[in-house]
Parts: structure tokens; sequence; C-alpha cells
């Protein structure tokens, strides 16, 4: 019988249940932040967010992190389709081994699916968190979202197997 059949939404463990609910918040958080942004910082305008640390400066991005693969638009929007189906397919068919996993899962998706939206619709990806001491790349929620999966991932490998169900 296949993973997913006879799958509800009302037959999901707390840890897929978990997982969805994480990858929900981070897309909408996501998708609201870019349009509140893109609405308020028009025509190169700044402003601080916390002042001598970060600021909102709106900028595009037709590439991945660190502008790596520049207008690859069509390219990376495969990718991070390819990428949220796979996790959510992923999530609902088979049970994340403790919630380090399950956040890494969610928050992996919902980082996956906020850029790929941005890849789709507009032809590049939202960003606008600045670091101000020095000089980073400018990125957006789902670039945490999807760094935050990593270190969650890395903590659910590092586990002892005993451990990774907690």
């Amino acid at each position: 019988m296949s993973p997913m059949r006879g799958w509800a939404l009302w037959r999901l463990n707390p840890l897929q249940s978990l997982a969805l609910a994480l990858a929900l918040v981070v897309f909408l958080a996501d998708q609201a932040s870019k349009h509140w942004v893109s609405q308020h910082l028009i025509g190169g305008l700044e402003r601080p967010l916390v002042p001598g640390l970060f600021r909102l400066q709106l900028v595009t991005n037709t590439g991945a992190a660190f502008s790596l693969f520049s207008g690859s638009t069509r390219l990376l929007g495969v990718v991070s389709l390819l990428v949220a189906v796979g996790m959510l397919l992923w999530i609902l068919s088979r049970n994340p081994a403790g919630r380090a996993q399950a956040l890494a899962a969610g928050l992996l998706l919902g980082g996956a699916a906020g850029n790929g939206l941005d890849r789709w619709r507009l032809g590049s990806v939202v960003d606008f968190l600045a670091f101000q001491p020095m000089a980073f790349p400018v990125f957006n929620l789902a670039d945490v979202a999807i760094n935050l999966a990593v270190l969650c991932y890395a903590i659910a490998l590092l586990r002892p197997p005993g451990a990774r169900h907690g």
C-alpha cells in the first residue's frame, strides 16, 4: 500500500502538524513582509530596522543565495518547486524523527515556497534585510528560514540515535 493512500489532515501526527503549521507561518510571514517592503521602500529608500545593525533595503535577486546563478530565474523556480513539493510529500508520508527534524522540514518547506513564489510570480526574489556594519548580501525571511532549517537538520543529525525522537 502506498504511504499516501488514505491520507487525511486529521490523520497527521503532532510532528507532521508542527512541520506543516510552521511552513504556513514562514510562508505567510515571508510574503507579507515582502509585500510591505515593496509598498514602502520605493525608489531605493532605506530605513533603519535595528540602528547600527540592520536596515531595510529593497533589492531583487534573479539568482540564489549570495546572487549565485544570477539570471537563472526559471531554473531556480523549478528547483524551488521541486524542493517544496518534495518536502510536502516527505512530511505527509513520513514521521519526522523528532522536533528538530519537524522544525527543519517546516522551515525548509516555507522558505522554498516563499522564494519560489517570488521567482514564478515576479521573475526575481524580493530581498530586504541588510546588515549595516558589514558587507553581506541582502536577504529575506525565507532565506532565514532555509538557513535555520539547515541548523535544525544538523542538530537532528548530531543527536544520539535514541534522543532523535524527542
